[in-house]
């Protein structure tokens, strides 16, 4: 019997710090140009009281559901909770896939940032996770970055583990069949979608996806 044929590597929408004025918009246009390529959407801003936070994420929630994106709060369990998000991603220091669940629920979907290591990826897939994010694969302006990985942790993972990984830090659609060939499931990607077009940006993903996949 023929092995099944893996899944088509998706985009992973992550938000810019500023979520106001128009982005509503740009994220429906983002997800339309897409025709199906983005899979979810991550709600990240910082330094902003959880009342703030709901306001802005309404909308953006809004048009996530109704396209069937996942809504994915950034950092905090409690936002996503209040929020009724579709799930969580969880940074090193943001509280344990455990808590997460008892919180949100068995439905939640509850990503963890690993980095470049093999031995927090398989601690986040003990322990229940979702989902495990790697990077950075490139430089990135988005944040700061300490920890480079390689498309090799991506081969590595998808033939040990079920487990969707995730591809981040400084991802374009010049740089990304790397990636896409090395098995990622989801291309993590803010700065180059919103740093520009971003119905132009989401289409010229999907023909790299498709030339490299």
């Amino acid at each position: 019997m023929s092995e099944p044929a893996p899944s088509p590597c998706q985009l992973y929408l992550i938000s810019p710090l500023e979520v106001g004025g128009d982005f509503p918009q740009r994220l429906a246009r983002a997800i339309d140009a897409g025709q199906g390529l983005v899979a979810a959407f991550q709600f990240r801003v910082k330094g902003l009281d959880q009342h703030l936070c709901a306001r802005l994420a309404e909308p953006l929630q809004t048009v996530c559901n109704e396209r069937d994106v996942a809504f994915i709060v950034n950092d905090s369990i409690s936002l996503a909770k209040r929020l009724g998000a579709d799930g969580v991603h969880l940074g090193q220091q943001d509280g344990t896939v455990s808590e997460a669940r008892q919180v949100l629920g068995k439905e939640a979907q509850i990503g963890v940032t690993c980095h470049d290591s093999r031995h927090l990826a398989m601690e986040a897939g003990e322990a229940g996770a979702d989902y495990v994010a790697f990077g950075a694969f490139f430089p990135t302006t988005t944040k700061e970055v300490s920890h480079h990985a390689g498309p090799d942790l991506l081969e590595w993972w998808q033939a040990l583990f079920e487990i969707p990984c995730v591809a981040i830090g400084g991802i374009s659609p010049e740089n990304c069949a790397p990636l896409v060939a090395a098995g990622a499931d989801f291309l993590a990607v803010s700065g180059a979608v919103w740093g520009g077009d971003e119905i132009a940006a989401v289409k010229a993903f999907a023909e790299a996806i498709s030339a490299a996949s």
